[in-house]
């Protein structure tokens, strides 16, 4: 226990949660005498030591001392005036300005009781503060955001000055390597700062996308899309002609969608390559650009998210001579991190295996991998067929499209071959059902299939702020839940803290795995449909992706509103 030192004066904001009875006097003065010590403000100690909550105390403050509660999320803090006063007297003082007005310099505060603050930078600033109250934990994080280094801030990285020397940097060469020396051109440093800061933050997806009077970067996260940077408008077309430059794109052809690939060599053992996609839209192109990062594909199969009875089922059928296996699901669901996962399982030194994609996303040594290219006439069919007469064990391909590639990958599969593919279905019964409209006979597809999965993709709970909820059992009863299962039910919602994003920090995968059985067979052979399919598939052990979110959701990995966004029919 701290020991208090005798006449110990407590700060401001420390009597006035005394007085407001969030702390005792006693405890006050450990906490003020604690942080002094750590050499950080009394109330940044209580917020981050998880002694009051920043939120509560911020909107008492905000009623007691007749100021407005603004919140720090709403702003761009990159673009703040913190030139105005020094660095070190924003962290001094946990003051961070946020507008100019005449003579007026509005500065944001978690303390107004910090008099002395005001006065400091009344004097270094020359101009009057107005004091904006804020949440002490957004001020830290908002703070580090406004004082970031301008060439380490996307947003900060155009200045003035650049606008008018904008330069487009590069050669047609594909690979780029950022240890090398490169032309130093705002646009040239700006593009990699995009690309790097994705790559650093586990983003899927680089969205750039060009309006009347504005010009948008969005990064997807966690299958969430979120605004990064607004450059000026009237750069667009530098930055699109940047990035075709380096995916070795015809930058003077703007009128139709184009298609290439960048390669950038992180280091001697890692490179990350970007699968990047140009479309002509009325006021310029609009990229976007998958990272396709072959480390996210070397998970393990215990990390993908089955549930116990599934993995095993998973790996039982991928691990038989032959048969074929499907993957379904929307685009961006995880369907190709499944199927590598699956790979790299069988892929040893005994067993070939070769795979037919559009476009490969992934590469694996030992693999074979083919690149569609309908152009020159190699579509999945013509692959199928080449592979057939190359002694195969394992084939993959891509996507069964169309009539013709199903008819050869259900072929292979009847005669001894293991084959994987996937298929653009909302769920494992309706698969069945979209390969017998294609056109293949029922007698067919209970022979060769072994096992169907849909899947989707969760955002998965922060660990760090994620909060218990209580919800009336009615509710958790139409949500699904069984009423044995309401007892030692612990259901958990998203907060937000700066560890995460909006209450959530990764993903974890919702699975339908569909073993084909007997019952099920018989049902196909007699023309059942895919409610008839999937109501046998329950009967018969196997979760629909409805329930297995709500198991995800039992043990606290994700939420309820996030499952009802995936599942919802």
């Amino acid at each position: 226990m701290a020991i208090v030192q005798k006449d110990f004066q407590v700060s401001g904001i420390m009597n006035f949660l005394i007085q407001n009875k969030l702390l005792t006097e006693n405890e006050a003065k450990i906490h003020d005498q604690e942080a002094r010590k750590h050499k950080i403000s009394s109330l940044s100690y209580l917020v981050t030591h998880k002694i009051i909550d920043s939120k509560a105390v911020a909107e008492k403050i905000s009623m007691q001392f007749g100021l407005p509660l603004f919140d720090l999320d709403a702003i761009d803090c990159r673009s703040l005036p913190t030139s105005r006063i020094s660095e070190k007297l924003i962290r001094q003082h946990n003051a961070l300005p946020l507008l100019v007005r005449g003579r007026s310099l509005f500065i944001a505060l978690s303390d107004p009781t910090n008099s002395q603050a005001l006065d400091d930078i009344k004097f270094h600033s020359l101009l009057n503060p107005k004091v904006v109250l804020v949440e002490e934990n957004k001020l830290a994080k908002a703070i580090e955001i406004g004082l970031e280094e301008p060439e380490n801030s996307i947003s900060g990285m155009l200045t003035d000055e650049d606008m008018d020397n904008l330069v487009i940097g590069g050669d047609e060469e594909a690979k780029v390597d950022i240890n090398a020396e490169v032309d130093e051109a705002p646009i040239v440093r700006f593009v990699n700062k995009i690309l790097l800061d994705a790559i650093k933050k586990g983003v899927s997806d680089i969205h750039l996308e060009p309006y009347e009077k504005t010009f948008r970067i969005r990064y997807r996260s966690d299958g969430m899309l979120h605004t990064i940077a607004s450059p000026p408008p009237g750069i667009a077309n530098r930055i699109v002609s940047r990035i075709k430059v380096m995916s070795k794109m015809d930058i003077a052809e703007r009128r139709v969608p184009q298609d290439g690939r960048i390669k950038m060599i992180l280091s001697k053992n890692r490179a990350v390559d970007f699968r990047v996609n140009t479309c002509p839209t009325l006021f310029g192109e609009k990229v976007v650009l998958r990272i396709l990062d072959p480390t996210n594909a070397q998970l393990g199969v215990e990390k993908l998210g089955f549930e116990p009875i599934q993995q095993e089922l998973f790996l039982e059928a991928i691990n038989r001579p032959y048969g074929l296996v499907l993957v379904t699901g929307p685009t961006g669901s995880g369907k190709t991190v499944t199927l590598y996962t699956g790979l790299n399982i069988l892929n040893t030194v005994d067993v070939n295996i070769s795979t037919a994609e559009d476009p490969v996303e992934i590469t694996v040594e030992g693999i074979n991998q083919v690149n569609m290219n309908p152009k020159a006439g190699l579509t999945f069919a013509t692959a199928l067929r080449a592979f057939l007469r190359q002694d195969p064990d394992v084939i993959m391909v891509g996507e069964i499209r169309d009539l013709e590639t199903a008819e050869i990958a259900v072929k292979a599969a009847q005669t001894g071959h293991m084959v994987l593919s996937t298929l653009h279905t909302n769920d494992a019964p309706q698969t069945l059902n979209r390969l017998l409209q294609m056109g293949i006979p029922a007698f067919n597809v209970v022979s060769a299939v072994n096992l169907i999965m849909a899947q989707r993709l969760g955002r998965r709970l922060c660990v760090h702020c994620k909060k218990e909820v209580i919800f009336p059992d009615k509710i958790l009863l139409d949500a699904g839940f069984k009423e044995d299962e309401l007892k030692d039910l612990h259901i958990y919602s998203p907060v937000g803290c700066d560890q995460c994003t909006n209450g959530y920090k990764g993903r974890v995968g919702i699975y339908q795995v569909m073993k084909m059985t007997e019952k099920l067979r018989e049902l196909i052979l007699n023309g059942a449909n895919a409610m008839e399919i999937g109501a046998c598939a329950l009967s018969e052990g196997f979760n629909d992706l409805r329930r297995s979110g709500l198991n995800k959701v039992r043990m606290g990995l994700t939420s309820l509103e996030e499952i009802d966004r995936i599942t919802k029919e």
